[in-house]
C-alpha cells in the first residue's frame, strides 16, 4: 500500500462519519482515528447572541388615516352612552344555562336590574352573573364557551 492508498483511505474514513477503523494486513497494520486523542468526542457549543433586527422604514400613513379615526372617536362617543357589564371573576363564559336551553339574553333584549345575564365557570362552579342596571342589550362581547379575565367587558347596556 503505498501514500496515495493511505491518504485516499484517511479521508474516506474521514467522510464516513466513523470515529476510528483499523485495517491488518500481513505486512502493514494501520488505525484512523478521526476523533481527538483517548477515543473520547469533542464537543462544540455554540452560542448565538441575539442581534437586533434591521430598522425597517415603516410607509406612511394613507391618507384614509384621519376618517378611520374620526370614526374610531365616534365609536368610541356612542359606546360611551352605553353601561358596561364586566367579569367579576376569573373562568369561563357561558350564555346558556346548559348546553341544550337557549342563551339567557340576546341582543336587543330588555333587561331588568337582578336579570341574570351569563354564568361563568370557575373551579366546577356555575356562578349566575346579574345584571346591575336595567336597560337594553345592544352589544355581547365575548364568545359562548370562552375563557374570561377579572375585570374582562362581557356586554353593552343602553340604560335609555
Amino acid at each position: 500500500m503505498d501514500i496515495k492508498e493511505i491518504q485516499s483511505l484517511i479521508k474516506f474514513v474521514a467522510k464516513s462519519g466513523a470515529s476510528e477503523v483499523k485495517l491488518e494486513t500481513p505486512e502493514l497494520k494501520i488505525t484512523i482515528r478521526t476523533g481527538p486523542p483517548g477515543g473520547g468526542f469533542e464537543t462544540n457549543v455554540v452560542q448565538q447572541i441575539p442581534v437586533a433586527a434591521p430598522a425597517v422604514a415603516m410607509p406612511a400613513p394613507a391618507p384614509e388615516a384621519p376618517a378611520a379615526a374620526a370614526s374610531a372617536d365616534q365609536a368610541s362617543e356612542e359606546e360611551s352612552k352605553y353601561i358596561t357589564i364586566k367579569s367579576p371573576i376569573i373562568g369561563t363564559f357561558y350564555r346558556k344555562p346548559s348546553p341544550d336551553k337557549p342563551p339567557f339574553v340576546e341582543v336587543g333584549d330588555v333587561i331588568t336590574q337582578g336579570d341574570v345575564l351569563c354564568v361563568i365557570e370557575a373551579m366546577k362552579l356555575f356562578n349566575d352573573i346579574e345584571s346591575e342596571v336595567s336597560g337594553k342589550i345592544v352589544k355581547i362581547l365575548v364568545e359562548d364557551s370562552s375563557p374570561v379575565e377579572f375585570d374582562q367587558p362581557l356586554y353593552l347596556i343602553d340604560p335609555s
